[in-house]
C-alpha cells in the first residue's frame, strides 16, 4: 500500500526544487556564463568521462529523446566539439569522441561547476557538509533508479572471453587509476582458479553485450557452503551510465539466491565510487575497511556484505 503524502510535504519538495534549480542556474539560457545550456553541459560532461562513448550509452545516461540527442550532437559536430565514428569492433555501432576543442570546453565547464559547489560547501561547518552530502546522496539514491532494463544481453563466457576479462581489467585500471601489473596478476589468478576448479552448480560467470559487443563481466564464486563471493565486476568505459553494472550485479545476486547461498560478499577499493553505488543499490553494506600498499599505491580496501 502506498504511503499517504501530505500537501505540506509536496510543497516542501517543490520549494527545494525551485531553490536548487535557481542555485544551479538551470533556468538560465547559458550555464555558468558559458555558451552552453544545462542539457548541453550535461552531454559534454558525460562525453568527458571517457575517450569514446556509444550513442546508446549516452542516451541511457542522459535520458534524452533519441531525436533531440541526435540534433544536439549534430550541433556539437558542426561547432567542432565532437566527432562521430563507427566502432572498430562493430561497424553498426556509432561512438562519439570529444575533439580538442570539445575537451577544452568540458574542462572549463567542469572547473566552473566544481568551483560553484566548493563555494557552497565552504560556507558550512564540517558537520554541516557531511549532513548535506549525506542528504543529497539519499535523494539521489531514491530518485536515480532505472525505469527500465537497459538493452543488455548476458551470456556464459566462451573461449577468448576469459583472456579479454584479464586484458581489459589490467589495461583500464592502469590507465584510469594507475594500478601496476600486480593487479592484472591478481585478475589472472582469479580467472585461472575459476577455469581450473569452478563448480558449475554453484558458481557462474557472465559476459554482458550491447549491440553484439562485449561491454562487461562478473563472476559468482563459492567461498563456503553458505557464502558466495561477487568478483571482477567490469564495465567498459563506452557503456558506463547505461545500467550494465546494475544488470550484472542483479543477475549475480539472483543466481546466488537461486542456488541456496545465504550470504554474499565482495571486496573492492574505496576510490571506485560508481561501483560502490551499484553495490549499495543492490543492498550491500560496508562491513570492513583497511588501508595499505596495493597495486603500486596506498589504497583503502573495503569488504561489503549482503544477506540473501
Amino acid at each position: 500500500m502506498a504511503t499517504t503524502v501530505s500537501p505540506d510535504r509536496i510543497a516542501a519538495v517543490r520549494a527545494f526544487n525551485r531553490s536548487y534549480t535557481r542555485f544551479l542556474g538551470a533556468l538560465d539560457e547559458h550555464l555558468l556564463s558559458t555558451p552552453f545550456s544545462l542539457t548541453e553541459a550535461r552531454v559534454l560532461f558525460e562525453l568527458g568521462q571517457r575517450d569514446e562513448t556509444a550513442v546508446s550509452a549516452l542516451r541511457h545516461a542522459t535520458g534524452l529523446d533519441p531525436g533531440y540527442l541526435s540534433r544536439l550532437l549534430s550541433r556539437f559536430e558542426d561547432s567542432g566539439f565532437v566527432r562521430r565514428d563507427r566502432s572498430g569492433a562493430d561497424a553498426r555501432r556509432q561512438v562519439i569522441r570529444l575533439t580538442g576543442k570539445g575537451r577544452d570546453a568540458f574542462r572549463v565547464l567542469d572547473t566552473k561547476s566544481a568551483g560553484q559547489i566548493r563555494d557552497l560547501l565552504a560556507d558550512l561547518t564540517e558537520e554541516e557538509q557531511v549532513r548535506l552530502v549525506e542528504a543529497m546522496e539519499m535523494i539521489r539514491n531514491r530518485v536515480d533508479r532505472p525505469t527500465s532494463r537497459p538493452d543488455v544481453a548476458l551470456r556464459a563466457p566462451v573461449p577468448g572471453d576469459f583472456g579479454w576479462v584479464i586484458e581489459r581489467n589490467g589495461a583500464l585500471y592502469a590507465a584510469e587509476h594507475g594500478f601496476d601489473s600486480s593487479y592484472e596478476a591478481l585478475v589472472a589468478q582469479i580467472v585461472a582458479g575459476y577455469l581450473a576448479e569452478h563448480d558449475p552448480v554453484c558458481e557462474r560467470a557472465w559476459i554482458a553485450e550491447m549491440n553484439g559487443e562485449r561491454v562487461g563481466a562478473i563472476f559468482c564464486v563459492r567461498q563456503d557452503d553458505t557464502t558466495a563471493k561477487l568478483r571482477l565486476l567490469h564495465v567498459e568505459p563506452s557503456a558506463r551510465g547505461a545500467g550494465v553494472g546494475s544488470v550484472l550485479v542483479e543477475e549475480c545476486v539472483r543466481f546466488a539466491r537461486t542456488v541456496g547461498y545465504r550470504e554474499m560478499e565482495l571486496w573492492t577499493v574505496s576510490l571506485l565510487a560508481p561501483a560502490r553505488r551499484i553495490y549499495q543499490r543492490a543492498g550491500f553494506t560496508l562491513v570492513e575497511e583497511d588501508t595499505r600498499h596495493r597495486f603500486g599505491q596506498e589504497l583503502t580496501g573495503q569488504t561489503w556484505h549482503l544477506k540473501l
